[in-house]
């Protein structure tokens, strides 16, 4: 079996991701592995071509850039505190695309991330990031379903 020495936690900051995460801790510090906390802004929507009043887009990506920085220092504070081994980072971009471009450039031994369990209208409107995670990965991927 391959060396387990760095792991991938991709959250979007859901409950479903809140769960995966004590599967990444858990197996981070039973292999005495690297933790990578990962959360990938999704890219907006560019609506400056249109009549859209009072929203300045840059300001807008600024203020979502700061939120996100915020909530991931806030979870890596109440949920790491103690785990020295990890890194945190927010990056914008395609989700999907992101997680997959940190794992090969870091060369990850495992991709843990929640999956919302989405079926019908809801999967084929909003895809799956863990789907695509999945099918595309060189590491393998524990994907960690909330239970109802």
């Amino acid at each position: 079996m391959k060396t387990i020495d760095k792991i991938l936690f991709a959250t979007d900051f859901s409950e479903s991701s809140d769960h995966a995460f004590e599967y990444a801790r858990t197996m981070a510090s039973s292999f005495n592995a690297r933790l990578i906390v990962i959360h990938v802004i999704n890219e907006p929507v560019d609506l400056r071509g249109f009549y859209v009043p009072h929203i300045s887009f840059d300001k807008l990506e600024e203020e979502i850039r700061e939120g996100a920085e915020k909530m991931m220092r806030k979870f890596c504070e109440s949920r790491l505190a103690d785990f020295p081994n990890y890194e945190s980072l927010v990056i914008s971009g395609i989700p999907y695309e992101e997680i997959l471009k940190k794992a090969d450039a870091e060369n990850v031994s495992l991709i843990i991330m929640g999956t919302h369990g989405r079926t019908g209208l809801d999967h084929v409107l909003f895809g799956s990031t863990a789907e695509k995670v999945v099918r595309k990965s060189r590491c393998p991927v524990l994907t960690v379903r909330l239970s109802e």
